[in-house]
């Protein structure tokens, strides 16, 4: 009879029994997922320590073997972080080659470690650690860079400037309202990771390869021992889902949308023309061949890296279209734009809090520029309808007055009262509270307004959320 091969590479005898020859080296190299699964090194070892734990409390193994196993996790989990031992491509991935360290280091009872799991509910169970891990490092990033603009509004908040809507001047507000706006997106973003957190706190260990297992495990202790809030219930969603990853993804994409929108308004706002902020040196570059230019590349790259994380999304929501239950080699390929989606929010998150804790703001820039300006048109409006105008014929009679200023070749400055009250009778021989931009932000009063007071009680609101942080 032919002898089986004796000759098996490192960590190829572990899963390579059904066959006669080796893994061949390209499949080997093509297939490896090792380089990217190291970055869950420690959760790997924690999963595998809470499940060695657990088969020593209901029996499986003995407390003697349990204590054997998770000192030699230990060990394992040691000498890959100082370097004294490094796994290769020929283990696959992290599981293996945690498991082949591990029976160097223990001996024959390290292969029991394996005893009622798969590397399918392993993976799923790394992953999951990884993630809680990373959206708490997340939403600490959100709160510092929500505290920063809370101070820019403490600080510059009261600065006049124009309110835009499809980027032409709509009305006077202050740049408080304005950074207002992003900061509640930034708390929807916070809420977003805080929803995504509770669907990833379910424990996949000890689902098995898609079936469960006939030994007596009790999955609720290893549950318990990673911080599990819960268990994936059914064995095969327990290994095939990955909807906790996209959601995690999407949370990121949104996310960088926000920073994008932010990101572009620092873009323009520190151009010449518009010469509102000045990104701070440190966050701003230099040209190869012109050697005046202050490139706001940091806003500009944070720009660009949100196209990256969509893509990771997209990579995500591809990958398991239509694939079949329950695990598929094909989910090897998640980690990668999963890992990058949050690194890069991360980074971009940092970076956006930095431009803003550093930048300067012209706070005189648009105090002239708005007196007598279109978009005080709405005000003129406003006091038509005040003085029992209807508002549709009042914003006739404004249109007509902006029509006729600009025959004029001027602004609404040009506007005296015996003008005005020949477009209608019912203005007032005053118009000038009604044509100065800070009056016309401060009147805007009602809830959510440009209204510094307005400003004042949301900041608060937004105040009291800063220390929320996650119910763990």
């Amino acid at each position: 009879m032919k002898q089986p091969n004796s000759t098996r590479k490192p960590g190829s005898h572990l899963i390579r029994g059904r066959f006669a020859a080796p893994t061949s080296t390209d499949m080997q190299t093509f297939s490896s997922s090792l380089a990217v699964d190291l970055r869950m090194l420690d959760e790997d070892i924690d999963g595998s320590i809470a499940h060695a734990t657990m088969l020593g409390q209901v029996g499986i193994v003995t407390a003697e073997e349990a204590q054997t196993l998770c000192a030699g996790l230990e060990t394992v989990r040691q000498e890959i972080h100082d370097g004294t031992w490094a796994p290769t491509d020929a283990h696959e991935d992290v599981h293996m080659a945690v498991e082949e360290r591990l029976t160097e280091v223990v001996g024959e009872v390290g292969k029991k470690i394996h005893t009622a799991r798969s590397r399918n509910d392993q993976v799923a169970t790394d992953v999951r650690l990884w993630l809680k891990r990373r959206l708490i490092e997340l939403d600490v990033a959100l709160t510092e860079l929500v505290s920063v603009l809370l101070d820019r509004i403490e600080s510059d908040g009261r600065t006049l400037m124009p309110g835009y809507t499809h980027l032409q001047r709509g009305q006077p507000i202050l740049l408080g309202h304005h950074l207002l706006a992003h900061l509640w997106a930034l708390e929807r973003d916070r809420d977003r990771l805080v929803e995504a957190l509770a669907r990833v706190e379910k424990s996949p260990l000890g689902a098995c390869a898609m079936a469960g297992t006939p030994h007596p495990i009790d999955r609720s202790i290893s549950a318990e021992l990673l911080g599990f809030r819960g268990l994936v219930e059914n064995a095969m969603d327990a290994v095939a889902a990955r909807d906790h990853e996209q959601e995690v993804v999407a949370a990121c994409a949104i996310c960088m949308t926000h920073l994008s929108r932010i990101a572009e308004e620092l873009v323009l706002w520190s151009s010449v023309e518009f010469n509102f902020v000045r990104l701070g040196d440190d966050y701003a570059t230099g040209s190869s061949i012109m050697p005046q230019k202050r490139n706001p590349d940091a806003a500009e790259l944070v720009r660009g890296k949100s196209a990256r994380v969509y893509g990771d999304l997209m990579t995500l929501l591809s990958l398991v279209k239509a694939l079949p239950m329950a695990y598929n080699r094909d989910l090897q390929e998640d980690r990668e734009p999963l890992f990058d989606a949050v690194d890069t929010t991360m980074a971009s998150i940092n970076i956006t809090a930095g431009m803003w804790r550093t930048l300067t703001i012209s706070r005189d820039r648009f105090e002239a520029d708005l007196v007598g300006d279109f978009s005080l048109a709405t005000e003129l409006a406003d006091l038509l309808a005040e003085r029992g105008v209807p508002f549709r014929e009042a914003h006739e009679v404004v249109a007509s007055i902006v029509r006729w200023c600009e025959e004029q070749g001027s602004g609404l400055e040009a506007l005296t009262p015996s003008v005005a009250r020949e477009f209608h009778p019912s203005f007032p021989e005053d118009l000038g509270p009604w044509l100065d931009p800070r009056t016309a932000a401060e009147r805007r009063t009602s809830r959510g307004g440009t209204a510094w007071l307005e400003i004042q009680r949301q900041v608060a609101i937004l105040e009291g959320n800063v220390g929320r942080g996650f119910d763990l």
